[in-house]
């Protein structure tokens, strides 16, 4: 897939992590620098939403910080239609597993989320106006977003890591 944008949505609080998430290692990488090494091999270019991070091109959430992930997958949307990409393959931070055909398996009609962590999908840059509607009238959920534009749920093998705890990292 040609014009294809990656994008880290890196902009949440991590909370329940107790720290920095992005910056834990996980088999000697720190987990921003495994998803930007997966998501890096199948795109065209690689942003990272919500956060500076050195060594990499940030942009903000938008339309404002606060909103999770979908203030992340706005602020990418919007990029990628400025910048001439076609679609975003979007992952958070904390899924240091991501297989390397993962647009492959994405790759489909419309819209595509991993069944088991809705920030992982590729979304065409046609959803943006959707998107924008659907955080203006309040939406915050992502699997809210994706059920609205009838993305499809893929269930990707072997399943995605979805570090919350430092225990997670195993």
């Amino acid at each position: 897939m040609n014009n294809l944008l990656g994008a880290i949505l890196a902009g949440g609080q991590a909370s329940r992590f107790g720290s920095d998430k992005a910056q834990a290692i996980y088999q000697g990488k720190r987990l921003i620098d495994s998803v930007a090494d997966a998501l890096g091999q199948q795109t065209t270019a690689l942003i990272v939403c919500g956060r500076t991070e050195p060594g990499f091109g940030g942009i903000p959430d938008l339309p404002e910080a606060g909103l999770g992930p979908l203030g992340g997958l706005n602020a990418a949307l919007h990029f990628a239609e400025t910048h001439g990409f076609t679609h975003v393959l979007s992952a958070g931070v904390d899924a240091p597993n991501l297989p390397l055909d993962l647009a492959a398996q994405l790759i489909g009609e419309g819209a595509a989320i991993a069944a088991s962590q809705p920030v992982v999908g590729l979304w065409p840059v046609s959803v943006l106006e959707d998107l924008t509607d659907f955080i203006t009238e309040g939406g915050r959920a992502l699997y809210g977003f994706a059920e609205r534009i009838g993305a499809r749920q893929v269930t990707i093998d072997p399943p995605l890591m979805n570090v919350n705890a430092p225990q997670d990292l195993g």
